[in-house]
């Protein structure tokens, strides 16, 4: 509106509001620019508002009403859904609550007891193999101490009847007398100890596909976090390119010649050690392998040779490693030699390694699932490694 067409507001005749303090006329219009109500002489010729965009203070005093009410209506519309909510929506949730909750400590009891009744179970049995096992082992040694003790006696009385006769034969009855070979023949079938197994207690007799599995599970569970793995560049192949952080491993199939070589280099096969050793206790560490179809993963000792592409140095080749491998889609357990195919459902994305000093166990496992991919049982003579090679992308050992 212009200022030309601003003549006397609203309210003219009735009680007298505020005033302009510039000009002392009646406060009739409201200026949108300035967001303040203002009077005639403020919008007409010369006034600061002139050019405004302004209202009549009456219109936009409605305006401001309408909202309020509509503003009420709303508020009064959302109080009315807070107390149906709370009225009737919580109380129903909490009754869900109450009734999920019930249901969930049902199954924990449940799958607790069914764990703890397979564990009982377990138990006994294994404990019964370990009594058998024992008294089959002592009934051994008893026996064999009764064969012995009467091998001892026979000898005894061999020998007395030997001393007997060189004692009171002369030379013509010690000629004929044949006892003497009878005598010498039968303490000849009178072995000497041989080392027998079954006099032995057989360790093998707890192992227990159900036992490994619960108790990697509760040993995993239980770890506050993996070892912290590094490994040493000194050992790195010239094959391999090693990450800033000493975890990365990348395989480059042409030779690099940053790496100056020394006795602890591999310097033919892919490989890796870590900068640390472990010679007792419980250990564990993973790698992510997801990136790679040709990869190996275990311990080794630190006599495993570095150097010749001879099997001496290759990971699961010799004595000295024992390592979990892939290659493409073919996964297999590799020692001395001796190579076992495993079965997996899926390649695994991360690679679980837990070394078991006490037991003498190195188990492999799938982090994500806890399923155990293979538990070797043996005798590690020295401190432990963990050993890495790749021949396709990139493996990384995971950080605690």
């Amino acid at each position: 509106m212009s200022a030309e067409n601003a003549g006397p507001g609203p309210g003219q005749g009735s009680e007298p509001g505020p005033l302009c303090l510039e000009h002392g006329q009646a406060l009739s219009w409201f200026c949108c620019s300035e967001r303040l109500p203002v009077c005639a002489a403020c919008v007409g010729l010369g006034g600061r508002c002139r050019g405004h965009r302004i209202r009549r203070a009456e219109e936009r005093a409605e305006e401001l009403r309408n909202k309020i009410v509509d503003q009420c209506e709303k508020l009064q519309l959302q109080s009315a859904g807070i107390n149906k909510y709370v009225a009737e929506v919580l109380p129903g949730k909490n009754q869900k609550a109450v009734s999920t909750a019930s249901a969930a400590r049902e199954q924990v009891i449940q799958r607790l007891g069914l764990v703890r009744s397979l564990c009982e179970s377990e138990e006994q049995r294994l404990l019964e193999v370990v009594h058998g096992e024992e008294e089959r082992a002592h009934q051994s040694i008893l026996t064999q101490r009764v064969h012995w003790a009467e091998a001892l006696q026979k000898l005894d009385t061999i020998r007395t009847s030997l001393v007997g006769m060189l004692t009171h034969l002369d030379d013509l009855q010690l000629i004929k007398e044949q006892e003497i070979f009878e005598r010498s023949e039968e303490a000849e079938g009178i072995l000497d100890p041989q080392e027998s197994e079954k006099l032995n207690f057989n360790e093998k007799c707890t192992r227990s596909s159900l036992l490994t599995q619960l108790w990697a599970t509760a040993v995993l569970g239980s770890l506050s976090g993996t070892e912290d793995v590094r490994i040493d560049e000194r050992t790195v192949s010239p094959f391999l390119q090693l990450s800033d952080d000493q975890r990365t491993l990348t395989f480059n199939a042409k030779k690099s010649k940053a790496y100056t070589d020394g006795p602890e280099r591999f310097d033919h096969w892919p490989n890796a050690l870590a900068a640390t050793s472990f010679q007792a206790g419980l250990h564990a560490w993973k790698v992510n392998v997801q990136n790679s179809c040709a990869y190996k993963v275990g311990v080794a000792l630190g006599q495993l040779p570095r150097k010749g592409s001879g099997n001496d140095s290759r990971l699961g080749h010799n004595a000295f490693s024992w390592v979990f491998s892939r290659y493409d889609q073919e996964f297999r357990f590799s020692h001395d030699g001796q190579h076992e195919p495993l079965v997996l459902l899926r390649c695994p994305d991360q690679l679980g390694v837990l070394l078991d000093l006490q037991a003498q166990e190195l188990l492999f496992y799938e982090p994500a699932s806890g399923t155990v991919l293979y538990t070797h049982h043996g005798s590690f003579p020295g401190p432990l490694f963990p050993v890495f090679a790749v021949a396709d992308q990139t493996i990384s050992i995971v950080s605690c």
